[in-house]
């Protein structure tokens, strides 16, 4: 059982030589990673990433919506190609199934995880599955966004923190939303990339789940 003072040490922002750890770490297994004040400036950074007239494709994202790059993308405030636009406004399932594996191989794919180690893994939980594609092998670019309050000490840590933190707070989000609510069937753990542009924009806020 998780105890009280776990789930708050999960919810603070580590100190600078703990972020530091991390980033050094990330780097070191092939991401592209750097640490930003606040959420304003992570959507400033994304924006300045991606050029004019790219695919973009997004994941579903606490931390997306707390940057403001969800609303920017529902508002028309982009100068991007939305895929998910066009995913959501599709009505037939079936087709709406096909889009929405197609965007995996966006131009740009961004999304968050649920935990990175200070030995710079990252691990995500997903009930669907739907963008763990896109993050194991998608298109050429792939962002990441997350606040610095999902730093964790190992990857034994950042599966608790997944299991014991991230789903049951997603979960409560989605039933207050009117929704059945989630569950985790699916794990990812990033170890490394040789291949691909992965950038990691750290956030030294508390961000998402």
């Amino acid at each position: 059982m998780v105890s009280t003072s776990q789930v708050k040490l999960w919810e603070r922002l580590p100190d600078k030589e703990t972020v530091d750890v991390a980033i050094r770490a990330l780097n070191a297994r092939g991401f592209k990673a750097e640490l930003v004040p606040d959420r304003r400036a992570a959507l400033e950074k994304v924006r300045s990433l991606i050029p004019d007239g790219a695919e973009v494709m997004t994941g579903s994202s606490k931390t997306l919506e707390e940057i403001g790059l969800v609303n920017a993308l529902s508002t028309g405030d982009h100068p991007w190609n939305n895929l998910k636009a066009k995913i959501v406004s599709e009505r037939d399932r079936e087709k709406q199934m096909t889009l929405r594996r197609m965007a995996t191989f966006a131009d740009y794919f961004i999304g968050s995880v649920h935990a990175i180690t200070t030995e710079g893994e990252m691990v995500a939980g997903s009930a669907s599955g739907s963008q763990l594609g896109a993050y194991a092998f998608g298109g050429k670019n792939l962002i990441i966004v997350a606040g610095t309050n999902k730093i964790t000490e190992d990857l034994n840590e950042a599966l608790l923190r997944l299991r014991e933190h991230s789903v049951p707070l997603e979960d409560q989000r989605m039933k207050s939303l009117g929704f059945p609510g989630t569950y985790l069937s699916k794990v990812f753990i990033y170890e490394g990339e040789r291949q691909r542009n992965v950038r990691v924009i750290l956030v030294n806020e508390r961000l998402g789940f």
